[in-house]
This record gives C-alpha cells, sequence and structure tokens, in this order.
C-alpha cells in the first residue's frame, strides 16, 4: 500500500473551509483516497493540528476535528532518535524558522522512505521528498 506522511497545513486547510487551501486540500485528500494511498500522521503533528484548530475555530470543531483524525489516519510516535536528529536539523538552517515538528517529520520521513504531504517550503529546504498531486 501506498502511504504518505501528512504535515499539519493541509490537514487543517481540510477541515477549515475558510482556509486558503482548502479547497486544494480537498482534491488531494480525493487523489489520495481514490489511489489507495494510506495517509499517516505523526503524534506531535496531531497535537499542532488539534492547537491550531481550537485556537482558530474553538473548542467544539477541534474536538470534531480529533476525532475525524483518530478515526481517518494511522499514528506514529517518533522515536527518541528521531527527536534527537531533529533537533540537530533546525540548527542546519539558522536563517529558517524550522518547527521541530517539521523537523521532526521530516526525519520521520527520511527514515520511512515517505514523501510528506505539506505546503510548507521548509520541507524543499530540508530536502524531504515531498508527495504532490
Amino acid at each position: 500500500m501506498k502511504q504518505v506522511l501528512a504535515d499539519t497545513t493541509p490537514l487543517y486547510a481540510a477541515f477549515d473551509p475558510s482556509d486558503q487551501y482548502h479547497a486544494r486540500s480537498q482534491t488531494e485528500l480525493q487523489q489520495l483516497e481514490q489511489s489507495g494511498t494510506e495517509v499517516l500522521l505523526l503524534y506531535p503533528t496531531l497535537l499542532e493540528a488539534y492547537t491550531l484548530v481550537l485556537q482558530r475555530l474553538g473548542t467544539q470543531q477541534a474536538f470534531i476535528f480529533n476525532q475525524m483524525l483518530i478515526d481517518g489516519v494511522e499514528l506514529l510516535n517518533p522515536t527518541g532518535y528521531d527527536y534527537a536528529e531533529a533537533m540537530q536539523q533546525v540548527t542546519r538552517y539558522p536563517d529558517q524558522r524550522i518547527t521541530l515538528v517539521d523537523a521532526v517529520t521530516a526525519i520521520v520521513a527520511e527514515r520511512l522512505k515517505l514523501p510528506v504531504w505539506t505546503y510548507d517550503y521548509h520541507f524543499d529546504i530540508m530536502q524531504a521528498t515531498v508527495w504532490r498531486s
């Protein structure tokens, strides 16, 4: 089965109709489903996405979002090694504001040989393989 590791940006966009990438993320979700591609999600990304929904859309929407993700994706836990590598990764790009969540996502994607579904250019800077429709 094909798999893709999701970043926060398309997940949030898919849920929030007012997001600038909403239509794009909806189309890409359909493409992923039609091609039989499984969406994987790291627990840190779940936490980041949930926090965005909570802050921007409120508590009830955050609860709904959380349940949709738990029901719709496979959740993965990064290893201690992944976190240590992510901390090193961000120091390689001192002129960029790369989050540890993005860095750990790039590290796990590289380790598992998976593309990242994202709209964030930092993944290109980190030379991660990015899934594009």
